[in-house]
């Protein structure tokens, strides 16, 4: 097999914590130097970089969370002058502000090869024609694994997201080996691949790289059946570089992270105290090379675990179970923590419901109420009342089987839920709205 960076990717254990010690202090001084934020926030711990002397120590260092990026905004958390970064990318903002993050020459090199990486280890080369239908613009997706999948010599088609009818027919035309978009993106183009009257057998796609959104085994097994590909998982987030924080390998047995660049902690999501030996909880991440805008510290609310075994593949670099849900995205609905992906897992399961669904979630009076509406894929059910039913009653059982709480279901036509050439909304949490 060949590897793209096999000294780092198969570094030895003691040598991967050496180099992440010595990258660790170099970057926790480099903040304090030169970012007013980590300066005023190690001040007020009683905090200085001589303090760190172990890997262990990086609990000593305060969290970084999405506010601080609200702190002399839109620039305050650089930790270089503006002459000296050439990409300013911004993720999209919940609030009305959006998530300001830029890169020095040296950090876009290092974001295109941490992408690279994972490209290679699930089989990417420079024979592949890649489709890239994430949209272009400040969303870090679509340029970062542009770059890296560039680096190895691919041959990128950058269509952007949208207008799905030329998506196939590039898929077709231009004989795309590599499909990247969201996974609901995804599902939506070989929706559009079937209703045009082709089928998996009538492209030429190899590998599906999917990510910017939560998604299930399920949903990934629906790709891969539906477009003939192997899929592939990969994490990133704009805060910490974009995609390429880590990524599956042939062996689907967990995204490997590239942690000469970043540095993996799991913490219990309620007392934020370091936890290991494979148990869930919130994932840190803190970067050892970024020059730009070095994080330390940050806290993603996403909830996953770390696996140090060495893979099959032979990389020895810890990975990541997929994120089984955010701390913020977790609905609490009658006591019970809810998470969307959970209902996913069974909706996907079911061969008599598509691959569009929404989550609603209302309080009538002191009760809150869980609704899934679900389209089908035979309209004419529609019109069977016991066999429509027949298939509410499995779907309410199933849920609640996975819930453990009562939910209604409604079942809708063929292709009536909204379709998204980007990131999927999915939920609608109602509970703070008045009608």
């Amino acid at each position: 097999m060949e590897y793209f960076q096999k000294n780092f990717e198969c570094m030895k254990r003691s040598e991967m914590r050496a180099l992440q010690l010595e990258r660790l202090k170099k970057i926790t001084a480099y903040c304090y130097d030169n970012c007013k934020i980590y300066k005023d926030k190690f001040d007020k711990a009683g905090l200085k970089p001589s303090h760190i002397r172990s890997l262990e120590d990086i609990k000593l260092i305060p969290f970084t969370t999405k506010e601080d990026f609200f702190v002399d905004y839109p620039y305050g958390i650089f930790s270089r002058p503006l002459k000296d970064i050439v990409r300013i990318h911004a993720s999209s903002g919940t609030t009305g502000r959006p998530t300001v993050v830029g890169y020095t020459r040296n950090d876009l090199e290092m974001w295109s090869d941490v992408v690279a990486r994972f490209a290679v280890s699930m089989g990417g080369n420079a024979e592949d024609i890649v489709q890239i239908s994430f949209g272009y613009g400040l969303f870090t997706g679509a340029f970062g694994l542009h770059k890296g999948w560039e680096k190895i010599g691919a041959a990128i088609i950058p269509v952007s997201s949208g207008n799905t009818e030329r998506q196939v027919m590039l898929l077709r035309e231009f004989k795309s080996t590599v499909l990247v978009a969201t996974p609901s993106y995804g599902l939506y183009i070989a929706e559009a691949l079937h209703t045009a009257g082709y089928t998996k057998d009538d492209i030429c796609l190899r590998l599906g790289f999917f990510g910017a959104e939560a998604s299930t085994r399920e949903s990934h097994a629906e790709l891969s059946r539906q477009l003939g590909i192997v899929t592939n998982d990969n994490y990133g987030l704009s805060e910490i570089t974009g995609p390429g924080v880590s990524g599956e390998c042939i062996e689907k047995t967990g995204m490997h992270i590239a942690e000469d660049h970043f540095y993996p902690e799991i913490v219990d999501k309620n007392t934020l105290e370091p936890i290991g030996g494979g148990e869930v909880g919130e994932l840190v991440l803190t970067t050892l090379t970024k020059e730009g805008m070095p994080i330390l510290r940050y806290r993603t609310k996403d909830l996953t675990r770390l696996n140090y075994d060495v893979c099959k593949c032979g990389r020895t670099s810890v990975r990541m179970d997929k994120v089984i849900g955010r701390t913020d995205d977790m609905l609490i609905i009658r006591g019970v923590n809810v998470f969307p992906s959970q209902i996913e897992s069974v909706l996907m399961e079911l061969a008599e419901v598509g691959n569009n669904y929404e989550i609603i979630v209302k309080r009538e009076g002191y009760l809150d109420t869980l609704e899934v509406k679900v389209e089908v894929v035979d309209g004419a059910l529609l019109t069977d009342y016991s066999g429509l039913e027949r298939l509410r009653t499995k779907i309410k059982h199933k849920i609640k089987s996975a819930l453990q709480i009562e939910a209604a279901v409604r079942l809708v036509e063929p292709s009536s839920l909204k379709r998204y050439e980007g990131k999927a909304k999915r939920v609608f949490d109602l509970r703070n709205t008045r009608d």
